[in-house]
């Protein structure tokens, strides 16, 4: 049958349908494209995609069902100087493959999955509203893989998470989102395997619509599908929502020296972004090799039509976009109308979805560049927190607009605290435990000579490097942990706690374990900081019942009502414009409140030495100590109280 034009655009993929399957894949530039259906016993059967509808591709391919392995043959020229790279000599991953397997000798196959083969039951969506929402950032393997209570052959999968042991810490934690780390089908790293190690982090991924198979127990890739599923409806009935960390921004391909996997050898310059005057190289502002290609159609659809699925389908929560600025350079600047911010805002599927950017790439910074509807990670909020907490001079204005939600930030676009996703560590960087135990990284063990991994981590050792049998030392470390877990959830907007900090977990000073598949990475259940778990489950208990401490805004517009938040100076009175950035001045006080509910004072002193507060005065109003890292705190209920160094405390008013 010779090409055709239809008037319908066909679903790009594989759809079952009678005794196989249509499958359409796009490609402007190609001149053929077979579908290779793959044996048990590694034989390859072609079917020649003979319709044409646009630049997509379409057929109909006998005998293909659930569990079918496939991959692709895409004939064209091979000009690299042209941006063209067309082998059909190799085999391809169909982009829109929905589960894969590994051929023996190395390919990466599609596998054809069952939409309808697993029951949902009555799953429902928490939908957990953002102002109550508390986010935790976790790996999957490596949050289970040690954890006692889990079945060894579940350790480090899908099923691992969905366990009871699982499921049940979290909740009494009292998080309310799991933020996993990329799940999207990744590619190990050839560098890194030749050294011995894996690529743990999965900022590689070549799959945007499969599940990565190694988290998987079930070795049938169907089954893996449904793995999946299983684990998402598991946290949904325990309350707590599942966001993605997904990385549309590149790929596993590279640059020109990079392998030909799949988008490469389809339509290399429809879906990568190509140098203009020089299109064998590849435009590039994620530090991996390559940029997908956000002004084309193809790529942008292909993006939107993997968030659907992941909604739709594996009925996920939300996404936080890994280097986000990349995916709104249309033109080589970032721009807050570009089609991918546009695409999402009007697509009726994501829009209850949490939409979380991180608002940066390897050329630029903009962080309260994103529109009104996104939360952003805020960078700004881990580095003035930290310098506050560390004794950085002039900070506490700074530090004060952290704790408001940014409105320095977000304000002057109208826009809420909710807008910012607070956090003083994440995945990428030291752990909390970390962050008070050395002063310089210590990444030895990923075989770059120390040369990798950020080295301006705005931490401190306390006195000595890792760790020490120094009694003073860890009292202050164990006390500057409390203090940054507390701003972090006492602050106005969306915390992030990375997984692990609540217990003191150390990755042994390396703050870029983005290849360390081992104990270095993963949790250690054996040992933990007890009472610094206790605290963030306080400190969540108390977030969730009261309405003072989770304010979607700070600051009430003229008339519409009482303030909410009062800044006050150790001494009680107001700040006056000289005090904020004067460096002597490390102590501040927080009264909030909410009409109708207890209202609350936050002391905090970042100083090295006591300071005496004053606190809030009204007739009848006593003070009642809810929280503190001050193991020595005396509270004079009447009018005073002296907070020790590097310390905080939070109070409760009675009348």
């Amino acid at each position: 049958m010779s090409p055709g034009h239809d008037f319908a655009r066909p679903s790009l993929g594989v759809q079952l349908t009678g005794d196989g399957a249509q499958v359409a894949v796009y490609s402007e530039n190609a001149d053929a494209v077979h579908v290779c259906v793959i044996g048990d016993d590694g034989s390859e059967t072609r079917t020649e995609l003979d319709r044409r509808t646009g630049h997509i591709f379409h057929g109909f391919v006998t005998g293909m069902r659930p569990g079918t392995r496939y991959g692709l043959r895409v004939r064209g020229p091979w000009d690299p100087a042209s941006g063209l790279r067309f082998d059909d000599g190799k085999l391809l991953l169909d982009p829109y493959a929905t589960a894969t397997v590994d051929a023996e000798d190395g390919t990466i196959l599609g596998v054809v999955t069952d939409p309808g083969s697993f029951d949902w039951g009555g799953d429902q969506p928490p939908r957990t509203p953002l102002a109550e929402t508390v986010v935790y950032e976790l790996h999957v393997k490596g949050f289970t893989k040690l954890m006692p209570g889990v079945p060894e052959q579940l350790r480090g999968t899908y099923a691992g998470l969905a366990q009871p042991a699982a499921i049940d810490y979290l909740r009494e934690l009292g998080v309310t989102a799991v933020e996993l780390m990329p799940v999207h089908r990744f590619v190990q790293d050839g560098h890194l395997l030749d050294k011995g190690l894996r690529n743990y982090w999965g900022y590689n991924s070549l799959a945007f619509l499969a599940p990565h198979p190694e988290y998987a127990a079930a070795a049938d890739p169907l089954e893996q599908v449904n793995e999946f599923k299983g684990m998402v409806a598991a946290l949904h009935a325990a309350g707590i929502e599942v966001i993605l960390d997904v990385v549309y921004n590149h790929t596993a391909e590279g640059n020109d020296q990079g392998p030909i996997l799949s988008l490469k050898g389809i339509d290399n310059p429809s879906y990568y972004r190509l140098v203009d005057d020089s299109p064998e190289h590849y435009f590039d502002t994620t530090g991996t090799g390559n940029s997908l290609n956000v002004g084309h159609p193809a790529a942008l659809a292909l993006i939107m039509d993997s968030l659907r699925y992941w909604v739709t389908e594996m009925h996920v929560d939300g996404f936080r976009f890994d280097l986000a600025t990349t995916l709104t350079r249309q033109g080589g600047d970032p721009d807050v109308h570009s089609a991918f911010l546009a695409l999402i805002h009007q697509d009726p599927t994501l829009a209850p979805i949490k939409m979380i950017a991180e608002p940066w790439d390897t050329a630029g910074y903009q962080v309260g560049g994103f529109p009104a509807d996104w939360s952003e990670w805020n960078g700004r909020f881990r580095d003035d927190v930290r310098d506050f907490w560390r004794g950085a001079p002039g900070m506490l204005g700074t530090f004060a607009q952290r704790v408001l939600g940014s409105p320095d930030v977000y304000e002057s676009s109208r826009r809420s605290p909710l807008s910012s996703v607070n956090f003083v560590t994440a995945h990428d960087g030291f752990t909390l435990a970390d962050l008070t135990s050395y002063s310089e990284k210590h990444n030895e063990a990923n075989g770059e000579g120390g040369a990798d991994g950020e080295s301006d981590n705005r931490s401190a050792n306390y006195g000595a490097e890792g760790p020490t049998d120094d009694v003073e030392i860890n009292r202050l470390r164990a006390r500057q942990r409390k203090n940054l877990l507390a701003t972090l959830l006492l602050s106005a907007g969306v915390p992030m706690l990375l997984g692990g900090d609540e217990r003191a977990r150390t990755q042994g000073g390396n703050n870029n374990a983005y290849c360390q598949d081992n104990e270095i990475s993963w949790f250690d259940w054996e040992h933990g900081d007890d009472e610094l778990t206790a605290l963030v489950r306080a400190l969540l208990k108390l977030r969730r019942e009261e309405p003072a401490l989770r304010p979607d805004w700070y600051r009430g517009a003229p008339g519409t009502g009482p303030r909410t938040v009062d800044l006050r100076r150790a001494d009680g009175r107001r700040f006056t414009n000289s005090d904020w950035h004067r460096p002597e001045h490390r102590a501040i006080q927080f009264v909030l409140g909410h009409q109708g509910h207890a209202t609350f004072a936050l002391l905090m002193n970042a100083a090295e030495n006591g300071v005496e507060f004053a606190l809030p005065y009204q007739q009848r109003r006593v003070w009642r100590l809810e929280l503190t890292s001050d193991d020595r705190l005396d509270v004079d209920t009447a009018r005073k109280l002296t907070l020790a160094p590097r310390s905080f405390a939070l109070l409760r008013s009675t009348r």
